[in-house]
């Protein structure tokens, strides 16, 4: 009986859904460490134009992404309003300024589905896929693309 109820767990998947730039989004749970108010960010000179700077969280220096800017959606003007995820991936862990935080969603792994090729150069999509819900769809981030992407960006 237990093995049945961890094969149905492992076919599902939880996200937690957010919006940025009026559109909606969302990470895979285990990613993210925690979601915490707007706070202001130290500017750093030369940094890409969806790096808004960095925070000290509790000792340690975290780069904060408008996310809405890193897809092309326009920048996020940050008030109390807004919320930081502050997500890990590959070792490295970085702040996503986002719009709002919606929920928790959990899905059946087959209900993700792929995203249609259609950007007009050859940059890495930051999109891993698409997930049909009640009022339309959501968009499922690739964090590592992001972070990478960042990486290079500040070489």
């Amino acid at each position: 009986m237990a093995d049945t109820a961890e094969l149905a767990d492992s076919e599902f998947i939880e996200f937690v859904t957010f919006v940025a730039g009026e559109q909606s989004f969302c990470i895979e749970i285990t990613q993210i460490r925690e979601i915490r108010r707007w706070s202001p960010v130290t500017i750093l000179p030369h940094s890409p134009e969806h790096v808004l700077g960095v925070i000290n969280l509790r000792g340690a220096v975290i780069p904060i992404f408008d996310l809405a800017a890193k897809l092309g959606l326009g920048r996020i003007s940050p008030t109390g309003r807004h919320v930081i995820i502050i997500a890990a991936v590959r070792g490295q862990t970085v702040g996503l300024l986002v719009d709002s935080v919606s929920e928790i969603l959990s899905v059946r792994t087959d209900a993700v589905q792929e995203t249609p090729n259609v950007r007009q150069d050859d940059t890495t999509s930051c999109i891993l896929g698409v997930i049909p819900v009640e009022d339309g769809m959501t968009r499922v981030i690739d964090l590592s693309r992001i972070v990478l992407a960042a990486g290079e960006g500040a070489a």
